[in-house]
């Protein structure tokens, strides 16, 4: 499997050029000297130069390279490979991987090979983010008052174990005497008794005991130590494992928890645009086991998420197979709105997106307008490609991008480099230069001067307002009988306006008064802009002298603590506090209806009115009465909307003609006035925000987790399995490994183990939820005396054949039409019993009876899981009879030498009049040949032909060795491959 890349026999071999004095080596495609390649998008030039540098005459060959040239006459017809530089993973889907690769090296061990070649073949990243759950948390639950409506939850009836009351580790508003303070009522339930809360406190195991209006956390520190603490406990085992991968393997990198979640890892430290290796540069490429590994498109580097199996055949040194995509160019035109947030362009991207209906395509994106896009709003664009149903969304390196790249990780030695190759190959961009423009197989113009800021309400989230028709609109729902935009108010109560007193001084409420504003940035954590944006605009505002009314309820929640972080950094938490936007603390507040009480005076003035009142907020609900029972219009909004409301007062207001307020000197300030520049925001968003994270990130990075440091895990090449571990065990694909290709096996006397209608999805064949108490990877849980709490997940279990295997169609929604009704079970068919699908294939194998499985259309549709091709293996399957196939799915099939049989146009089981109970036997030739007709014979005497879903040689040599693992294992056995060029570990650029 090793590569002829540099060899002197490479074909390409006359299109490597050089930098920094020939001391760094590529392959330059211009050099082709061929017009064809400067109208190509930018994405599939990426596609072309790994064909180049990687046309080994075996997985690719010189006429993949003619096709991927000719890609305006290909699309959509030729296949293709595509090797890309690197691979990523997450804990969950990671360990199979791992789990298989330690596997093999036992397999070659036992062969007298050293188990020490048994390596990716290309750079790795694992990290493990997925098993951090919340044990301990910093804040406890309101239970009553009630202030959204609704039941209230339960009262707490103690908890195993209390923590005694602290001090909030950041700012948030403390009991009585200020700003909204909660009233004494609230906070005057009698003392707890010894293990019970206080009445009006819902307490959360492991958590103080609390006001239930100011969610005070406990220390920050210590409730993630507790919680790291569990997570090594639960999963020390799993853990110790992946510390052994970092070290037995080369050319993986695992990332220990609590260093980032795997797309900000990726982004911010992984990420390099252009590969360096052995003297060669390269582009940057990924594949990785998420659907938002897109997110790295909006660094111009090209990645998307595949399955398990797609991943681990990357990882093994076999290309991904495509189709050549149509590429969709996305124009974008126009200026952006000045009071356009990042948010409004996004959500506004994604629309037009979906609704162009560019499924399975990639999406390009030029025109003028990109250069207005900061980089973050770029990866936010790309992070929503799954939203639009397209597989990728690429946004070529230009300024905009090499700027970013300052701030981040990257030295100017690397970025002049970088910079150097991506122009020589021609990938970099300069938007506003039309000439660049390449041809795309369809342009979609969005013009961003229609991209408008909208607020959703006044009871749904899914009822958009442009904020220019905000006073109209409001104005309609007073109108509008009772639903979910009108409130019914008669034409003579429509101006009625209620005086009350607070605080000693006189106000007066109307229909549409803002009374409870909530900046909540749990929403909108992917991208800061829109919190320095509203952070900019307070600052503005209480330069420019503005005030928010004191009886209005004001309010701060950061998503997390870096929000807190880079709003300090930047300068504009005091101004937020000065407007009355305190933080006060980091959890689900205001948007589920924890918040305090209203003032008296305003609970009385709109009951006194009857008063359409308003809540602003920047959360993700605000069903009428959510907020508060006396609010009965709710809007969700931007951040920086939701303190300009504030200012303002109402809803009732056309900013673009109407001031906010005064001055002292009586001044008017329109919101224009104050409201900051998209340049402004993206200068502050990169001077503080991006280069603090990539600060914080490389410290934790250069530190490691103290508990992952200590962490022993066993010095040895070959990893010694625990028999007694229920998380990771060694898989049986290796049993009865022979140095010599198998000849091609027939199916004789098969019989169906499920017999199964269109749509299969992947969650049907293995799902990754909870593992039901009566399933059979429960049974066999229990036999290894765990309690049902202690089952975990079939995701968490991905380690253990046991488990997944009899995980696999265990789904409750199962439809087998042997049975006749959804759920895990099927026909063993020889004594007519209805069994669990894991015990009749027990009791088949036991037997030594092969089985297929008879499908509809579309098998296999649905997430890529790397269990839904193994488990079916390990249950005996030998072949897939169905009218189609999902693509990644038939891929997943033949990586575990499982045979994907498709019917004949127009033919399936109900019109061969096949009832699933028959015998069938397929004929399989000694020499195969890619879209092969077979033969299948019934015991009713009866055959039909079914095509062969091997598409190409490779396909079909996987295939004979029965799968990619064992040609992978077997190629080890009969040579002792050296490394291939360009597939080593990399470094950074340098």
């Amino acid at each position: 499997m090793a590569l002829t890349t540099h060899s002197k026999e490479h074909p390409y071999s006359h299109l490597i050029d050089s930098l920094k004095d020939g001391r760094i080596r590529f392959f330059n495609p211009q050099k082709i000297n061929d017009p064809r390649y400067d109208k190509l998008p930018l994405s599939i030039r990426v596609i072309l130069e790994a064909a180049i540098r990687n046309c080994d005459g075996f997985y690719t060959k010189e006429e993949h390279v003619q096709n991927i040239l000719d890609w305006q006459q290909q699309q959509d017809k030729a296949e293709v490979p595509f090797t890309p530089a690197r691979v990523l993973l997450q804990d969950f889907t990671g360990i199979p991987a791992m789990v298989d690769l330690a596997a093999m090296r036992d397999a070659v061990a036992k062969h007298g090979v050293d188990p020490a070649l048994i390596n990716p073949k290309c750079p790795l990243d694992l990290i493990v983010d997925h098993s951090l759950q919340i044990d301990f948390n910093k804040c406890a639950i309101q239970n009553a008052p009630n202030p959204g409506g609704g039941d209230s939850p339960n009262q707490s009836q103690g908890s195993s174990r209390s923590t005694p009351s602290r001090p909030p580790s950041r700012g948030g508003s403390q009991c009585g005497g200020q700003r909204g303070s909660c009233s004494k009522a609230a906070c005057s339930d009698p003392p707890a008794s010894p293990g019970r809360p206080p009445a009006s406190v819902q307490q959360i195991e492991n958590t103080p005991l609390l006001c239930p209006f100011h969610l005070q956390p406990v220390s920050e520190t210590e409730t993630a130590v507790k919680n790291q603490e569990m997570e090594l406990i639960r999963n020390k085992e799993r853990l110790q494992f992946f510390k052994w991968c970092s070290k037995a393997f080369k050319n993986v990198n695992v990332v220990p928890p609590d260093v980032g979640a795997v797309h900000q890892v990726n982004l911010e430290y992984l990420s390099r645009v252009v590969q360096v290796s052995d003297g060669w540069i390269y582009p940057d490429s990924v594949v990785g086991t998420d659907s938002h590994t897109t997110m790295i498109n909006g660094l111009g580097i090209l990645g998307w998420g595949v399955g398990g199996i797609e991943s681990e055949a990357v990882m093994l040194g076999q290309p991904v197979s495509l189709t050549l995509p149509q590429v969709v160019g996305c124009k974008l035109v126009g200026s952006i709105n000045p009071l356009t947030t990042s948010i409004d362009i996004v959500l506004g991207i994604t629309k037009h997106l979906r609704q162009a209906g560019i499924s399975g395509r990639f999406v390009e994106f030029f025109g003028p307008g990109v250069s207005q896009l900061s980089v973050p709003d770029r990866t936010t664009i790309a992070n929503m490609c799954p939203e639009y149903n397209a597989t990728v969304s690429f946004f070529p390196v230009d300024q905009v991008a090499l700027k970013h790249f300052k701030k981040t990780n990257f030295t100017q030695e690397k970025l002049e480099l970088l910079e150097s190759y991506v122009k020589a190959v021609n990938i970099f961009r300069s938007y506003e230069e039309a000439s660049e423009d390449p041809q795309y197989s369809e342009v979609i113009e969005i013009n961003l001067s229609s991209m408008v800021p909208h607020v959703s309400g006044p009871k749904r989230p899914q009822d958009r307002v442009a904020v220019s028709s905000m006073k109209e609109d409001f104005q309609r729902c007073l109108d509008e009988k009772v639903g979910f935009k009108g409130f019914h108010v008669s034409k003579e109560k429509q101006e009625v306006c209620v005086p009350f007193t607070h605080c000693g001084q006189e106000y007066q409420l109307a229909h549409g008064s803002v009374v409870i504003a909530a900046v909540i940035s749990c929403t909108n954590n992917c991208n800061p802009s829109v919190m320095l944006t509203a952070g900019l605009l307070a600052k503005k505002a209480v330069e420019a002298g503005l005030v928010v009314k004191p009886y209005i309820q004001t309010s701060l929640a950061p998503g997390s603590g870096m929000v807190t972080h880079y709003l300090s950094a930047s300068g504009v938490l005091p101004y937020f506090n000065q407007l009355g936007f305190e933080v006060i603390g980091y959890g689900c507040s205001t948007c589920v209806g924890n918040t305090a009480p209203l003032p008296e005076g305003v609970v009385g003035a709109i009951k006194q009115g009857d008063l359409v009142a308003c809540g602003v907020l920047s959360g993700n609900r605000h069903f009428e009465g959510r907020l508060c029972d006396c609010v009965r219009a709710n809007y969700l909004a931007s951040p920086p909307l939701v303190v300009a409301y504030a200012i303002a007062g109402t809803v009732g207001i056309d900013f673009e003609k109407e001031p906010l307020g005064l001055t002292s000197e009586g001044r008017e300030v329109y919101l224009h006035d104050i409201w900051p520049s998209r340049e402004e925001v993206r200068q502050t968003e990169e001077d503080t925000v991006i280069s603090s994270i990539f600060k914080d990130l490389r410290a934790r990075m250069e530190k490691g987790n103290k508990f992952w440091n200590n962490l022993e895990c066993p010095d040895s090449v070959v990893f010694p399995w625990d028999h007694k571990s229920t998380y990771i065990r060694s898989p049986p694909f290796f049993s009865k490994l022979s140095k010599d290709i198998p000849a091609p096996q027939s199916i004789e006397n098969a019989l169906a183990l499920l017999f199964l209608g269109d749509k299969v999805t992947t969650d049907h064949i293995s799902p990754a939820g909870s593992i039901a108490r009566v399933s059979a990877a429960a049974k066999y849980l229990q036999s290894k005396r765990l309690t049902p709490r202690e089952f975990n997940s079939y995701g968490a279990r991905r380690g253990n054949d046991a488990v997944m295997t009899r995980g696999t169609f265990a789904s409750i929604k199962l439809q087998n039409r042997f049975i006749g009704k959804p759920g895990p079970k099927t026909l063993h068919i020889p004594s007519g019993e209805t069994l669990d699908v894991f015990e009749a294939a027990d009791r088949y194998q036991r037997d030594g009876v092969p089985l297929i499985i008879l499908a509809g259309k579309d098998y296999g549709s649905g997430n890529s899981r790397d269990w839904v091709a193994k488990g079916p293996y390990l249950l005996g399957v030998r072949a897939v009879i169905a009218e189609s196939f999902e693509k990644l799915h038939r891929n997943q099939l033949l990586g575990m030498g499982i045979m994907p049989l498709q019917f004949l146009p127009g033919q399936n089981a109900d019109s061969l009049e096949l009832s699933g109970k028959e015998r069938f036997s397929v004929a399989v030739p000694e020499s195969l040949s890619p879209r092969q007709q077979l033969t299948v014979k019934t015991s009713k005497g009866t055959s039909f032909c079914v095509t062969a879903l091997f598409d190409t040689d490779v396909d079909l040599i996987c295939f004979q060795h029965g799968g990619l693992l064992r040609h992978v294992a077997r190629t080890a056995l009969r040579t002792s491959p050296p490394p291939g060029p360009n597939r080593t570990e990399c470094s950074p650029c340098s």
